[in-house]
């Protein structure tokens, strides 16, 4: 059986490597009339979307929350230029990193855990050796130094669920209007096996798009190539 593994930053001495950036376009947050919560998700970044040539591009910078009504057309707007099938919660973050960045970049640096920038000579190994999924987007960061290393997001798509075994008892469903889930992440989680992609090694939990998982094959490369900047723990799977 196939062994998973939640991917997680690991700081070394080598490397200080840190930028404080966001992405150029995001949906917004929602109010929502039926459940009474003002939310946006996070986890859900789409860095290789381009919306430059959408007219209503504007929309698409504003983070203050709007009503369930406006998300729906806003997330209709984009539905044509993200891949197919993915969810668009609100909150969700598209186009390339915007912002600044200092320091010396190991292989892989994270954000919080929840996104990961990669140079490009490590991205080039990783697919050198068959690694299936990964597709770096261009970054518009910004360095004081001199030849700064070329630094590309990866974009990380959400497939598969948690098992049920690991989920409360109690918890309630999705609210029909806004979708939102009062789902904390459980202290030990459980990957619902039969619901995890085969074509990745890399992947975000569909219903908790913050933990970014890969394959145990993902892992052994990294390790493999001495690529710094990840920790990994294994998730257990149940059918």
């Amino acid at each position: 059986m196939m062994r998973f593994f939640w991917i997680r930053e690991e700081r070394t001495p080598s490397f200080n490597g840190s930028f404080d950036a966001t992405h150029k376009w995001r949906l917004p947050g929602v109010k929502c009339d039926a459940c009474g919560v003002t939310w946006g998700g996070a986890g859900h970044q789409y860095p290789g979307v381009d919306l430059s040539h959408v007219p209503e591009r504007s929309r698409f910078v504003r983070p203050w929350p709007v009503l369930v009504s406006e998300l729906a057309q806003l997330r209709e707007l984009v539905r044509p230029w993200v891949p197919p099938g993915v969810p668009l919660p609100p909150g969700t973050h598209l186009g390339p990193l915007e912002g600044t960045a200092s320091g010396r970049f190991g292989p892989l640096t994270s954000q919080g855990d929840i996104l990961w920038v990669v140079r490009r000579d490590a991205l080039e190994r990783l697919q050198a050796e068959g690694i299936r999924g990964l597709l770096g987007c261009k970054t518009e960061l910004r360095f004081r130094q001199k030849e700064p290393p070329e630094l590309l997001e990866l974009q990380i798509e959400p497939r598969g669920r948690l098992h049920a075994g690991c989920l409360p008892s109690d918890l309630a469903p999705p609210c029909d209007a806004c979708g939102r889930v009062a789902l904390r992440l459980p202290d030990a989680p459980l990957l619902d096996a039969a619901s995890l992609p085969i074509d990745r090694d890399v992947f975000r939990v569909g219903d908790y798009a913050t933990v970014i998982v890969c394959t145990e094959r993902f892992m052994e490369t990294v390790r493999k190539l001495g690529l710094e900047g990840m920790a990994f723990r294994e998730i257990p799977t149940r059918g």
